[in-house]
């Protein structure tokens, strides 16, 4: 009996890790206060990054910190895309229990008070077809991740994934 038992509990070891690692890291959950509410991927009309006439500002990534009680400050944050592209918070904004911050592509002044940080930089990030999305605490370990594709989150085609409410 007892090598019956060990036998079955190998292979229910084996088949919880192969479950474990089956699951594709946009579906695990991290502990953060801190996620991603969504993404417009696509700025709405044509694709321009011209710095003065161009749309990267319509392209954008929703932060939104799920706290009831925490203020979180995003200074230390970083943001990246599955090329390597990279956006670091590099000033205090605190973003109070409920609240959000849009982190829009293009240039702008950054404002606690519209809740907008701009990348100052008129390169789009995210691809239109698909990418995926890693948010690292200042300590460098994951705050959130997703993927997206075009076909297969965005039903209503409008270039916007929501990820949590």
């Amino acid at each position: 009996m007892r090598i019956r038992t060990a036998a079955v509990a190998t292979t229910a070891a084996a088949g919880a890790l192969a479950a474990l690692t089956a699951v594709p890291a946009q579906a695990a959950e991290y502990t953060s206060a801190l996620k991603v509410r969504g993404i417009q991927y696509d700025a709405p009309g044509r694709d321009s990054n011209r710095c003065s006439t161009g749309n990267t500002d319509e392209e954008y990534l929703t932060i939104k910190n799920y706290s009831s009680s925490k203020t979180v400050n995003l200074k230390g944050y970083v943001v990246k895309d599955a090329a390597g592209n990279r956006f670091a918070f590099t000033a205090n904004h605190h973003l109070q229990p409920g609240d959000y911050v849009k982190l829009r592509g293009g240039n702008g002044s950054d404002s606690d008070k519209y809740n907008v940080v701009y990348r100052d930089n008129c390169n789009f990030m995210w691809n239109n077809d698909k990418d995926t999305i890693y948010f690292h605490k200042p300590s460098g370990s994951r705050a959130d991740v997703h993927a997206y594709t075009k076909r297969g989150s965005d039903p209503d085609g409008n270039g916007y994934v929501a990820f949590h409410k």
